[in-house]
């Protein structure tokens, strides 16, 4: 089966080379690994002291944040490496002040596996979530180098639970332990024979949970809610601005909306500022001598969102109106927010677990919205008890970083 395994891998590179040739994101996925290894030869010495965080896209390197800056604080004499699968992960975060190196992990064949772990030689790696890869793991227990999993999720569906994958289940085996996120997990792991595992929690929650401790005040956005109620709409798409323009047109003078789309593109964001009939502002174009008196502010930059969610009253989270995936709920969640999505949130565990509690609100449709938004601005008794079981959510989540650093510190690792 490993020999199957690698020549699966080998062809598939062949694949992505030819693909990366019609293709921009796949350009990046090939072009970002073929300088890897004498980039890390060149940034650390064999007499550095390493920890390398993997994490397969963006939504990993969030979870493992709480981690790398715990690791930081208490290893400081070592150097953080952290790799990235995804192009969206790498490009995004490449120059984050929180490692010391940030590289695109190259495909996992034996050598490549070789050649990094030599070149990082780290005292421990943890691997974020997901992605196994079977020639690094078994390159690391060859070197006793311990691996943890962090903020782990698995299922029954997975090739480790099934009769056919004894490799895969191989590869697990060379995990020094497991932090799962929820019992399901760490069910499936001893239902096969691996009781190295501890019910963790998400690692996510203690990343948002952090945000309430930092400087949240943007002044524009103060200026501009004054003393209206605010509804702020995160990582909307255009479906999502199509269900939510019905209520934007009818809301109350005192109700204002902070909308900031997943895409920063002019056209579609013009296109929509001309449906609504209140006035509209975009934050590029802002004069915060007028600002108040704008109905409607755009977001048309990246990196407010998180601080937006702190004047919010009401929080719609985009994504899950259409399909490409429901957006971060957990950072309005934190400020004690209720909050909107839409009906496609599949494989999303912790809307179904805040849905079912009543700090979230389901829509399908522009006439479902509406009436929510409706009941939410105008009973403020409601509003206020759905957003307090949205922040409680969040508090009664969080630890899970405290588990992991308990562990690594008991184990000297």
């Amino acid at each position: 089966m490993h020999i199957l395994y690698n020549l699966i891998i080998a062809i598939t590179s062949t694949a992505l080379g030819i693909i990366a040739l019609f293709n921009k994101k796949m350009k990046l996925f090939v072009h970002g690994r073929k300088n890897v290894i004498p980039y890390l030869k060149a940034h650390i010495t064999p007499q550095d002291k390493t920890l390398w965080i993997h994490c397969a896209s963006l939504g990993e390197f969030e979870q493992g944040v709480p981690i790398m800056e715990a690791l930081v604080k208490s290893k400081p004499e070592h150097k953080l490496v952290v790799s990235f699968f995804s192009p969206s992960g790498y490009e995004i975060k490449k120059n984050t002040p929180l490692a010391d190196v940030v590289v695109y992990l190259p495909l996992d064949t034996p050598s490549n596996a070789r050649q990094f772990v030599s070149a990082i030689h780290p005292e421990l790696v943890l691997f974020v979530k997901y992605e196994f890869w079977p020639n690094y793991l078994f390159e690391l227990q060859k070197n006793n180098i311990p691996v943890l999993l962090v903020s782990g999720v698995f299922r029954a569906d997975q090739v480790f639970f099934k009769s056919y994958g004894g490799f895969m289940r191989k590869a697990l085996g060379t995990f020094e332990h497991f932090f799962v996120q929820d019992q399901n997990s760490l069910t499936l792991l001893t239902d096969i024979g691996l009781h190295n595992v501890t019910l963790s929690g998400d690692t996510r929650f203690d990343r948002v949970s952090n945000q309430l401790m930092m400087d949240n005040q943007l002044p524009f956005a103060s200026k501009f809610k004054g003393d209206s109620l605010c509804i702020v709409c995160g990582s909307t798409w255009p479906e999502d601005e199509d269900v939510l323009i019905d209520y934007i047109n009818v809301a109350p003078r005192n109700v204002k909306f902070i909308i900031a789309p997943h895409k920063i593109e002019t056209e579609k964001i013009e296109s929509f500022s001309k449906r609504m009939k209140g006035k509209s502002m975009l934050h590029s174009r802002m004069n915060e001598a007028e600002i108040a008196d704008f109905q409607v502010l755009i977001i048309d930059c990246i990196g407010l969102l998180s601080k937006l969610y702190a004047y919010a009253d009401i929080a719609y989270v985009g994504g899950a109106m259409g399909k490409t995936g429901l957006h971060n709920i957990l950072e309005p969640a934190t400020f004690g927010v209720p909050i909107i999505i839409g009906n496609n949130f599949e494989g999303f565990p912790e809307a179904k677990q805040l849905l079912d509690l009543g700090g979230l609100f389901v829509v399908h449709n522009a006439a479902e919205t509406k009436n929510i938004l409706s009941k939410l601005v105008e009973n403020p008794t409601f509003r206020i008890k759905s957003g307090a079981i949205a922040g409680n959510y969040i508090r009664i989540n969080t630890g899970a970083t405290e588990k992991i650093m308990e562990y690594i510190s008991a184990r000297n690792l």
